[in-house]
């Protein structure tokens, strides 16, 4: 049985059990959640002690791969450029409409009081305004930083020190490239050995909340399933205007070649796995340059993900929104600004890897409770097939936006050369 079924069977276990002890007997199902929580957030404490030099490591050496992309010519820069754009833009628009979409459905009151009181927010470790943001970026002491969990400083350091580590002489570079790529390895086997107690820990998470705030966390999880494929989808129908616009295609024939490649994406869940697919539309349907195609898209699929700020921002508004936390602009603006570097540097994690390591620093920069988590673990496999629609969408829209001012290829040219810059490990979406 794979660790999805399980999680996903703790879950439902967790939550059958909670809400039938919670209608049989309030006052023992309170003193059950009592003793089960501690389960939790142990599990839950293991995972956040590999976060810190987890990220630092993505980032260093998300900014050194880009780095030696980028080395690579005209077209890489440019696609590189599109990446972060693309990015950027995604995580504004998360920023934007994940807390509108959230205000217009209905929350319960005692829910939101429940929650409190079983659970403490993180120190906000971000200034509450813009002018004392900005002061703050630069952490003074980068040790205290990570001690704090001051993730968005820490990361501003750690992208200080992977910009300065492509300035020194390659070799001791190198060196310093594959320990940081030790450390992260070694904290992914941690993680996984963390997660292979997952249906405990979720187990015992949901236990305790249904236990104490009764059915009303269901229906939560289900708006949270329907916010994230609802963003997923309409950034994936805003990447059309982009193509149309932007791109080298206009957007009925741009939306026309490239769903093959979006029915392999759906049916794998996979961009790896959708690469040819991709690859087959972007030169046969749609012709773009060889030059371009077989340099983007291995890129893409190495570099870009562009529903990953989506879900970190959309994970942090629905924590907010489920407690009844009024989140400040410049924890926002910092949290949208953490999405998209670690974005970049977290393409090859695992799936629930990925799930915990890039989540939990966007919440707590955003000074919000990580305990939902746990939870929000379990269901978000749902999403993932539109998430994974999203970023093959996302990858073909850039490989059109590079193409729109590329020269032509050559007579002759029949063959296709993919060429991957240090690909990382295979994940879903």
């Amino acid at each position: 049985m794979s660790l999805t079924t399980r999680v996903l069977l703790a879950l439902i276990a967790g939550a059958i059990g909670g809400l039938l002890l919670a209608m049989w007997d309030p006052a023992t199902a309170t003193m059950s959640a009592n003793a089960v929580q501690p389960i939790g957030r142990l599990w839950l404490s293991a995972l956040q002690m590999t976060v810190v030099p987890l990220v630092v490591a993505l980032v260093v050496i998300g900014v050194n791969t880009a780095s030696n992309a980028a080395a690579s010519g005209r077209t890489a820069r440019k696609a590189m450029i599109v990446f972060v754009m693309l990015l950027s833009a995604a995580a504004a628009f998360a920023a934007l409409v994940a807390p509108m979409l959230l205000s217009l459905l209905p929350r319960d009151d005692a829910l939101v009081h429940r929650l409190r009181d079983a659970t403490t927010p993180v120190e906000q470790t971000t200034p509450t305004t813009l002018a004392d943001w900005f002061g703050s970026i630069i952490p003074a002491n980068a040790i205290d930083a990570a001690a704090q969990s001051a993730m968005l400083p820490l990361v501003v350091f750690a992208l200080f020190f992977g910009f300065a580590l492509t300035r020194i002489d390659p070799e001791r570079r190198t060196r310093m490239v594959d320990f940081l790529q030790t450390i992260s390895d070694t904290m992914i086997v941690i993680v996984r050995w963390v997660l292979w107690a997952a249906p405990l820990g979720v187990f015992a998470l949901v236990f305790a909340v249904c236990a104490r705030v009764g059915a009303g966390m269901l229906s939560a999880l289900g708006y949270y399933i329907a916010l994230q494929c609802v963003l997923y989808l309409s950034v994936t129908l805003m990447l059309y205007l982009v193509a149309g616009f932007f791109g080298a295609s206009p957007i009925r024939r741009f939306a026309v070649a490239i769903l093959p490649a979006q029915v392999v994406a759906a049916s794998t869940q996979s961009s790896l796995a959708s690469l040819p697919a991709m690859i087959e539309s972007a030169r046969t349907r749609l012709g773009y340059p060889l030059s371009v195609t077989s340099l983007v898209l291995p890129m893409a699929v190495s570099l870009f993900r562009i529903t990953s700020p989506i879900q970190y921002i959309g994970v942090a508004a629905f924590v907010a929104w489920i407690y009844g936390i009024d989140v400040s602009a410049a924890h926002v603006v910092a949290g949208a600004a953490l999405a998209v570097v670690i974005s970049l540097g977290s393409v090859g994690l695992p799936g629930q890897v990925s799930f915990m390591a890039t989540n939990m620093p966007v919440v707590q920069s955003m000074g919000l409770p990580v305990e939902p988590l746990g939870i929000l673990l379990a269901v978000d496999t749902i999403p993932d097939v539109f998430a994974t629609l999203g970023n093959v969408t996302a990858d073909l829209t850039a490989t059109s936006v590079v193409a729109k001012d590329a020269p032509a290829d050559e007579p002759g040219s029949l063959h296709i050369h993919i060429e991957t810059v240090d690909a990382p490990r295979p994940r879903p979406g």
